[in-house]
């Protein structure tokens, strides 16, 4: 059987980056020097279009100095400490001095990733709104998130191109075709590819029945094994990194209900590894092992963003946004009774000592110290 032809799409998008025309920002993150954009490319209609940039991490060789022994002749490294490097003084003050700086072409390069035409999952996905944790048992899976995320998911085609090298055969980074416990790893969209300190891969399973961590069973646990063996000898192999400096999750809830593990180094802070939303594959093979049905009888946490349909239906089920005020009925101890616990939480200390113990506490004004202290005395 032959091979099917790579499309060339993927080389040729249908729309122009710098035509387009933004209609606001969704999220501006300072820590991870990324900014979300929704806008459109008016050329091509009216249909949204998000567009994000985020500044490469440092690499190593970018800092690098050339040393006087080494051949003029060989081609340099682009880095920072070079002739083109355009600086900027700011101010200098004794030691300190403050500078902006501009490097060479070769190392401003920013990462760039567009999704067109957008929904509004993705639009909701890359806004800032508020958050809520939903406890969702077996239960409520079956009756709210199942039938929700069975109707309104994202489309799998972009995941079926991959698996069936319809696009971004390229990019594959090492795949077992096993029709069972097989699966691709290819660099994630987040990942620029080159810095290996920010590396991040997915590795995206073949058989097409596991939606998510809800679906496993002890069955694939061949699967998740080789899942995880097969990649850690792929990528010490490909990039060199020690398999024991790898982290490898599943997202629950999953940006896409096609089972896939993220991979990165655990030096790096690549989002979405806090606990409410990642779940090790190493604790995940040992909760089936010790539990093969573990998934179908776990109460799971997940996040919701406000906007989100599935918050909506959460709450007509229970409340999610609104907390009931909690009235306490207990007869409060009468003024001066022995039972009444002292306002400030100091319960066997006696009152001049409470007192001195409130100093260190509190920042009364400096007549007010003066006057406890001798008190205190």
């Amino acid at each position: 059987m032959s091979e099917p032809v790579e499309s060339s799409e993927v080389k040729s998008p249908s729309y122009d980056l710098s035509k387009f025309r933004l209609k606001r920002i969704l999220t501006n993150n300072s820590v991870r020097k990324s900014i979300s954009l929704l806008g459109t490319f008016p050329d091509l209609g009216t249909e949204d279009a998000i567009v994000v940039f985020e500044k490469n991490a440092y690499r190593e060789s970018d800092v690098a100095t050339e040393s006087p022994s080494e051949d003029s002749e060989s081609p340099k490294k682009p880095s920072y400490f070079s002739a083109d490097l355009k600086v900027d003084t700011e101010f200098v003050n004794n030691i300190y001095g403050s500078f902006q700086v501009v490097p060479s072409r070769d190392l401003c390069g920013v990462k760039s990733t567009v999704i067109y035409p957008a929904t509004e999952k993705h639009i909701e996905k890359y806004s800032v709104c508020q958050k809520y944790l939903i406890r969702e048992t077996p239960d409520l899976y079956q009756k709210i998130t199942l039938p929700y995320l069975t109707s309104s998911q994202f489309s799998l085609e972009w995941v079926y191109n991959i698996l069936e090298h319809k696009q971004e055969k390229e990019r594959i980074v090492f795949e077992d075709k096993d029709p069972e416990t097989g699966f691709i790893l290819l660099p994630d969209l987040k990942w620029d590819g080159r810095n290996i300190e920010t590396l991040y891969l997915l590795g995206i399973v073949h058989k097409h029945d596991i939606k998510s961590l809800r679906d496993l069973n002890g069955s694939h646990l061949d699967l998740l094994r080789n899942l995880r063996q097969s990649s850690k000898d792929a990528i010490l192999k490909r990039y060199g990194v020690n398999p024991n400096q790898l982290r490898m999750y599943f997202h629950y809830q999953p940006s896409f209900y096609h089972l896939h593990v993220h991979i990165n180094p655990v030096r790096n802070d690549a989002p979405g590894i806090w606990c409410e939303k990642s779940h090790m594959l190493d604790t995940v093979i040992n909760n089936l092992e010790l539990m093969p049905d573990y998934y179908q009888r776990a109460t799971l946490p997940f996040v919701l963003y406000e906007g989100n349909k599935l918050l909506d239906l959460y709450e007509h089920e229970q409340p999610i946004r609104v907390v009931p005020v909690l009235t306490d009925d207990k007869e409060q101890p009468e003024k001066g009774s022995t039972d009444a616990e002292p306002a400030d939480g100091f319960s066997d200390d006696e009152q001049e000592e409470r007192q001195c113990k409130r100093i260190k506490l509190a920042t009364p004004e400096p007549k007010e110290v003066e006057a406890t202290v001798q008190a205190c005395a």
